[in-house]
């Protein structure tokens, strides 16, 4: 935002502080952005900060305490929309020099200023807190300080690549930059993020006392500022360069080697780090990757969206089928606190569901007690008592049509009028399943995905008249366990194994030509996925991929990798029985040397297709617009995140490009890449 548009901001627009000073001639000053949630520091909200700090430097309070208004947290970061407006790198730089400039005004009053900190701390929000002298923060088991901008492939831009260094050390304060994640008060306190930790109650006093105290400022330790010293950062900026290389490249995600080159270039010095900083963070804002991953960030909350507020609260679950996939969604429900029954044939089948999810609830919870308590709310149930109570009950039995609806028959006769009948089907259409239910709109599909503790997405599958309010309660549903809905027509193969079928069948098709495995998968990942289409087909499972397609193969007169099906009859499923295209030990696969070279079409013949199966699905409306299915296709399959997804990704590179290679291909390989009808409107 210019200079401009925040005066006229700022000259009609409402306050987003609220001072008062009290008797002993402390200032109080309360962030409380107007007509939103949660703080952020957007442009007039620094604006506004900077008039309020101005006439402080020649006339200081005896102290300063910033402090929120919102019960949510302190400032949740910048203001990420005003991102999306930075159409140059100067922009960019005189909006990160803006935030710093009103930061060193903290920082340099002539009296004792604390940040109280209520709840999260993030990005922008914690860069305002290190600007103090002080950081009291209140009673939080939660991990609510962080550094998050890497996410975002960006960096700390209002002087935090500098004070974190300078207060809690190199060690600390470069894990905290490099991954993003947050720490808790209490680990904050350790290393020196926060000075004191107060209760709701008792916050004002505390914060009157460490003014009157003055005491020094924290700052790192002896080791850590030995660590700083010029001849020795080259070594450990090595260091953490092989850590961050072993997660990034440096041309897919450039902003952890921006973090590593600033502090060893400078130290963390303040007298020229902070222009550079904001010289790097300006740079990294009008970058592919940033752009990418900011969209990306908005996907995701436009998926957090979704649907309007049901007319109740869903507490109560059950789930048939106890095999992985079933287990696993019911141990996961449990876990984010709901009541979970779960069916099978017998209790030999659930067992094993049962152990899986002790070792989830250990890995994830620390606390005896409450492991306990989620342990409770996962019970097995051969007989399916637990259905009579159910708001939502979750068939994931093995994918037959007739087994399924036997099922729901059965289901039916017990289930209360007003609960959720749900399946987790990975590509029968739903209207076949619904065919003989008596309430079919209330029927529709949750199509999680394997890990499901670890994948982010479900599909939320819904025929044409699906009741709305039944939609409303799938939403609620997933938001509640943690997981993000992807809104999905009944369509074979819906939008995730769809776009990805192709990908994998390319893989195969390229191994029959002679390209070695290994350079296949190196191939992908050189261009960002997570996983080869190899090893994808193995860690899915090749039982799994046959069915899958079968199914697809149908649908879209398509032909069945003949090779997967020999490998099924021969029992080699891939990882989980030890043999798939690869060997598997110990849950990783275990490839071959890499050849030489492979050629330099390999991953165009392997994303191409992918994007083309995209804009087939958007062209047939299986999702509503190309922004929800580049999501989808980027929380549900990994596509590299840092490229915005398969359509965006069309777009960067330029449709008709992507369009000639794909005939170019047709014309070599055959119609399986001849370009969907769908380019000529998404163009």
């Amino acid at each position: 935002m210019t200079d401009d548009k925040l005066q006229q901001e700022l000259s009609g627009g409402p306050d987003h502080w609220r001072q008062e000073t009290d008797s002993n001639g402390i200032l109080w000053l309360c962030i409380d952005k107007a007509d939103a949630s949660a703080n952020v520091l957007s442009g007039t909200v620094l604006w506004q900060l900077k008039q309020i700090l101005d006439p402080l430097a020649t006339h200081p309070p005896a102290g300063l305490v910033i402090w929120s208004g919102k019960e949510n947290g302190f400032v949740m970061g910048a203001d990420i929309n005003e991102f999306v407006d930075l159409t140059s790198a100067e922009q960019a730089f005189e909006a990160m020099r803006l935030g710093q400039r009103v930061l060193d005004d903290i920082e340099n009053l002539r009296c004792p200023s604390v940040a109280v900190i209520n709840g999260f701390a993030l990005g922008g929000g914690l860069e305002l807190a290190m600007a103090c002298h002080y950081r009291l923060a209140l009673e939080n088991e939660k991990p609510i300080l962080g550094l998050p901008e890497v996410q975002l492939g960006l960096h700390p831009g209002f002087g935090g690549t500098v004070r974190a260094v300078a207060i809690a050390g190199v060690r600390q304060a470069m894990p905290m930059m490099l991954t993003g994640k947050p720490v808790t008060v209490a680990k904050g306190q350790r290393i020196g993020l926060v000075d004191q930790i107060a209760s709701a109650g008792q916050w004002r006093d505390a914060a009157r006392e460490m003014i009157a105290a003055s005491a020094p400022r924290s700052k790192a330790g002896f080791v850590d500022r030995l660590l700083n010293l010029k001849p020795l950062r080259p070594f450990v900026a090595n260091m953490l360069r092989k850590q961050v290389a072993a997660k990034a490249r440096k041309d897919h995600y450039p902003a952890p080697y921006a973090i590593v080159d600033l502090w060893q270039k400078f130290g963390a010095s303040a007298s020229n780090g902070y222009v550079e900083e904001a010289r790097s963070m300006a740079n990294l804002m009008v970058g592919d990757t940033s752009r990418n991953l900011v969209r990306v960030f908005f996907l995701q909350n436009r998926l957090k969206g979704q649907g309007s507020k049901p007319p109740r609260k869903l507490k109560r679950v059950h789930v048939v089928g106890a095999g992985v996939m079933g287990g696993d969604i019911a141990a996961w429900c449990a876990y984010r606190g709901l009541d979970v029954t779960l069916q099978d044939r017998a209790t030999k089948y659930i067992d094993p569901a049962l152990q899986r999810a002790d070792k989830l609830f250990s890995k994830r919870i620390r606390d005896d007690g409450r492991r306990r308590d989620t342990r409770a709310r996962l019970r097995a149930d051969v007989s399916g008592d637990g259905i009579a109570d159910a708001d939502l009950i979750i068939e994931a039995i093995f994918e037959d049509l007739d087994a399924k609806r036997a099922l729901y028959e059965t289901v039916e006769a017990s289930m209360r009028s007003d609960a959720v009948l749900a399946t987790n089907t990975s590509s029968i259409r739903l209207e076949s399943l619904r065919q003989d239910l008596r309430q079919p709109r209330r029927f529709l599909g949750l199509h999680f995905f394997n890990p499901v503790a670890q994948l982010p997405l479900v599909e939320v599958i819904r025929c044409d008249d699906t009741d709305q309010a039944v939609l409303d309660m799938a939403f609620a549903f997933v938001k509640g366990i943690g997981k993000l809905p992807l809104e999905c027509s009944s369509a074979p193969g819906f939008v995730v194994n769809r776009v990805l079928s192709p990908y994998m069948g390319e893989a195969l098709h390229l191994a029959e030509a002679g390209v070695a495995l290994p350079d296949i998968d190196r191939a992908a990942e050189d261009f960002g996925m997570p996983m080869g289409p190899v090893e994808l087909v193995d860690s899915v499972g090749l039982d799994v991929v046959l069915h899958v397609s079968k199914i697809l193969g149908a649908a879209f007169d398509k032909p069945v990798p003949g090779q997967i099906a020999e490998m099924v009859d021969k029992g080699m499923l891939g990882r989980k029985s030890g043999q798939g295209f690869y060997r598997w030990e110990d849950g990783k696969a275990v490839k071959p040397p890499r050849a030489d070279s492979a050629p330099a079409d390999v991953i165009d013949r392997l994303l191409l297709p992918m994007v083309n199966e995209s804009v087939a699905c958007l062209h047939e409306r299986v999702v509503s617009d190309a922004d929800l299915l580049d999501a989808g296709v980027i929380f549900g399959t990994g596509f590299a995140p840092f490229r915005g997804g398969p359509l965006q990704y069309a777009r960067d590179r330029g449709v008709d490009d992507v369009v000639a290679r794909l005939e170019a291909f047709a014309g070599q390989h055959g119609d399986r890449y001849r370009p969907h009808e769908g380019w000529q409107t998404f163009a």
